[in-house]
């Protein structure tokens, strides 16, 4: 299935003001606009969401529309919200850019111009409690997920690994991407990133203090519909996981 990326900017961008969010544009790339989206609740958790920084996993883009248009994100909370980061790339189904740059890759280089608008609104926001970051994986059969957490918080992987699993079981293999697993499904990563000069987003959050960031891989092998509904229960379990801690 293939997403009119326009028709997807416009439908986030008319529900994202139905909900009441503040819609700003980091950059203009290829002809494409690189929204982000913002929400303040006095005194409630920061909660930062993005996706589709590689442009062959539309899923991610594709659950937070779905969840923005189903009244999700009406929840009182401090709301930060990037849902297509490489527009070029899902156009043209490539992981990269239209430069060729792997953009979650390019967090301290900042080589492309998407990520360095990025990190400059970035820069301009709240740190946050919880940063959720919405990927795939062409090579996995199951979900999984990177947990980094600097802030030494209980952990929620297990409640988000049993929460996807009702769509999507855990990735059963011991080593993924070149991680050994904690349990089933779950990578516990280091502040650091596996290559010292290139950094995901996830890394560049955790740098600048991000108290716990969970990295969301569901297998492109199986059903898009699958995987947006996979994304969304694990979302959801970590957004309401966290309020019910405040």
């Amino acid at each position: 299935m293939s997403v009119e990326v326009i028709n997807y900017l416009e439908r986030f961008a008319c529900a994202a003001d139905r909900a009441g969010f503040k819609r700003e544009v980091l950059a203009e790339v290829g002809g494409f606009s690189i929204p982000a989206y913002t929400k303040s609740a006095e005194g409630l958790p920061v909660i930062y969401l993005s996706s589709g920084v590689h442009g062959d996993e539309p899923a991610g883009p594709l659950a937070l529309l779905e969840m923005l248009e189903d009244g999700f994100f009406e929840q009182p909370v401090n709301w930060l919200i990037c849902p297509l980061l490489n527009p070029v790339g899902l156009t043209n189904g490539t992981r990269e850019n239209g430069d060729g740059i792997d953009l979650n890759r390019d967090y301290l280089a900042l080589k492309s111009e998407e990520v360095r608008a990025h990190v400059h609104w970035l820069k301009q926001q709240p740190v946050p409690d919880i940063f959720i970051s919405l990927h795939e994986d062409w090579e996995s059969s199951g979900f999984y997920l990177y947990e980094i957490n600097v802030a030494g918080a209980p952990s929620a992987a297990r409640a988000v690994l049993a929460a996807a699993a009702v769509e999507i079981p855990p990735e059963p293999e011991e080593v993924i991407d070149d991680h050994d697993v904690r349990e089933s499904g779950w990578i516990d990563h280091p502040p650091t990133a596996d290559f010292p000069k290139s950094w995901p987003e996830a890394i560049f959050l955790a740098n600048r203090g991000a108290g716990v960031s969970y990295t969301l891989e569901t297998p492109s092998s199986l059903e898009l519909a699958r995987r947006v509904a996979c994304h969304q229960l694990a979302v959801k379990e970590l957004v309401e996981g966290l309020l019910l801690t405040r």
